[in-house]
């Protein structure tokens, strides 16, 4: 397996792109911001909710590879007395399946207790707060990390130290020190982080008005701007994701986040929460803008309560999607005739020559050397190829603009999801597809703000309220 065999059928795609450079980047997209607020039950317990999943080979450390999971959308700055925090008795989860069974075979897991200085004061903080061991910080969350495999489950950190909510100047005057002291070591290599960080997604929600009321000059604002989100972030080396340990042969993983809390709660006189039993799994996320606009609503929280194996239950909906036919109502623009397999390849096989119609090996995990294809279980997961490096120069659209280091191929922070998706949904993958197709997008095309050069790489938290901007 070479770069050559991803190459030659992307820059196909970019070329295509190319000839339609004419064509006016305005049109619908396709979800709402990825997994914000996507299903009736996780709508209502906001700190359960994964918004969006990133997973990348690591552009300053390309031996490893970097996963972001995000959760508790839509965070406005000013949000106190309480700010925001991860639930506890929770378990949030980043899962790697390596060999294509749609089973877990490495999940890292965090879960969370909440800590006190002062029960005696509505404050989030007293003083000035200049480190994560500040007496300032009356409230502060610490977190264990586990990684489990069919080995067992070892425990990576013990009580590790979340970055707090971002509170203002005048209480964190540094807060990007505060960050920094928040990402910690693995003890074989790789780091974490647990905190909050800036929406790294950027896109127009105006969809949700009827797919923009059917005027492309209303598009292009930036909906999640200045909002912040809980991040977890993880980086370790390829080869601990590998099947066998070995990422030359087995180079490719499929990758999601879950959230899953105890059974049972009980509510106490004082309205004190005491829960217990296993966990169950409550919500999920690999592929941006799959249980937002391809599970219709009233299969949203079966979706996130569903493991991938299972994901047979819901090919319907993407083998037979709603949106291109509404696309095609209100913009009249074609659909793709159905069954749509090329979706199916980008949704639950990931791209091969023997997966489906488009015939490219770039991220399935058939493609690994040592994977047993008759177990091979198509599911919905976010695939990345480790033995593509990083771009020297990244494109937005990753790889239907000629860059096979980005999105579908794994996702990185800056690729344009929505406009890709958008892309994919209405055909252009396939040939013939309508010239249209190439310039559609929601004029939002990068964040609002820088991502940071290392490790986490997300943006700071912005501390001014969104009415103020």
């Amino acid at each position: 397996m070479h770069q050559r065999s991803f190459r030659r059928p992307a820059l196909g795609v970019a070329a295509a792109l190319a000839a339609a450079a004419c064509v006016a980047s305005l049109a619908p997209t396709i979800g709402t911001a990825s997994s914000h607020r996507e299903a009736p039950l996780v709508a209502g317990e906001p700190r359960l909710d994964n918004t969006d999943v990133y997973a990348f080979v690591s552009p300053d450390a390309p031996d490893s590879v970097t996963m972001i999971a995000n959760w508790l959308p839509f965070e406005e700055p000013n949000g106190g007395p309480n700010f925001y925090a991860f639930a506890t008795e929770t378990a949030y989860d980043i899962n790697i399946d390596n060999d294509g069974d749609a089973l877990p075979d490495i999940t890292y897991r965090w879960t969370f207790d909440d800590n006190y200085r002062n029960r005696n004061t509505f404050l989030y903080n007293t003083g000035p707060v200049t480190s994560l061991d500040d007496p300032d910080l009356n409230y502060f969350q610490t977190y264990r990390l586990q990684a489990i495999t069919e080995n067992g489950t070892s425990t990576l950190i013990r009580s590790g130290k979340v970055a707090p909510s971002r509170v203002g100047q005048a209480s964190m005057p540094n807060y990007g020190a505060l960050a920094d002291a928040a990402v910690t070591k693995l003890p074989n290599g790789g780091q974490t982080f647990a905190g909050q960080a800036d929406d790294p997604f950027f896109l127009d929600l105006g969809i949700f008005n009827l797919l923009y009321n059917g005027d492309f000059s209303q598009i292009g604002t930036d909906t999640v701007k200045g909002y912040n989100v809980n991040t977890l972030a993880i980086q370790v080396p390829k080869k601990a994701l590998a099947l066998k340990g070995d990422d030359t042969r087995n180079p490719v993983v499929g990758i999601w986040s879950t959230t899953s809390r105890k059974r049972v709660e009980v509510v106490g006189t004082k309205n004190q929460r005491d829960r217990s039993g296993e966990f169950r799994q409550v919500s999920r996320l690999g592929m941006p803008l799959v249980n937002e606009v391809v599970i219709p609503v009233g299969r949203k929280d079966e979706f996130n309560a569903t493991q991938p194996k299972n994901d047979a239950r819901f090919l319907q909906f993407v083998t037979n999607p709603e949106v291109p036919r509404l696309v095609e109502q209100i913009y009249k623009i074609p659909a793709p005739a159905t069954p749509r397999q090329d979706l199916v390849e980008t949704f639950l096989t990931g791209f091969c020559k023997d997966c489906g119609p488009v015939a490219v090996d770039l991220n399935s995990q058939r493609l690994n050397k040592d994977v047993d294809v008759s177990k091979f279980q198509p599911s919905e997961q976010l695939r990345l190829n480790m033995s593509i490096p990083p771009a020297a120069s990244p494109n937005r659209f990753g790889v239907i603009g000629g860059d096979n280091a980005g999105f579908p191929n794994g996702r990185r922070l800056a690729d344009d999801v929505l406009d890709v998706t958008l892309r994919v949904a209405e055909g252009v993958l396939l040939p013939n597809h309508p010239a249209a197709v190439d310039g559609l997008g929601d004029a939002v095309d990068a964040n609002n703000v820088k991502f940071r050069g290392a490790f986490p790489y997300v943006a700071l938290p912005n501390a001014i309220g969104v009415n103020q901007q």
